[in-house]
């Protein structure tokens, strides 16, 4: 049973680029789970302990989205969230980052959490 993880600190979207740019080089190969909150849906798990490759996210002048690519080398698994509108990160006692959710205008919540490294 995962710990409920505080997601304390909001990332202002003028950061996404910089903050989505160091996560990838800093995080690269670190195994992530991710899953869909969907109030209507149901929750949904994508990935279940996969490298993260990438997250890419381009502004809304560029495609407006956030991909999320896994894998070692090259892509085995992609998922791209559609106009996001929060970013939000929860911490460990050490101030590691390990889970981060991002709210899109439909609603959705994808929850990404990070083993600790």
């Amino acid at each position: 049973m995962m710990n409920k993880i505080e997601l304390s600190k909001s990332v202002p979207d003028e950061k996404w680029g910089e903050f989505f740019d160091r996560f990838s080089t800093d995080n690269r190969g670190r195994y992530i789970s991710m899953e869909i909150i969907d109030s209507e849906l149901g929750d949904q798990e994508l990935i279940k302990n996969a490298p993260l490759l990438a997250m890419i996210y381009d502004r809304p002048d560029k495609g407006d989205n956030l991909a999320i690519e896994v894998g070692k080398d090259q892509m085995t698994y992609g998922h791209t969230i559609d106009s996001p509108t929060d970013v939000s990160t929860g911490q460990n006692s050490s101030g590691e980052i390990i889970a981060m959710q991002i709210a899109d205008a439909a609603g959705r919540k994808t929850l990404i959490k990070l083993e600790p490294t």
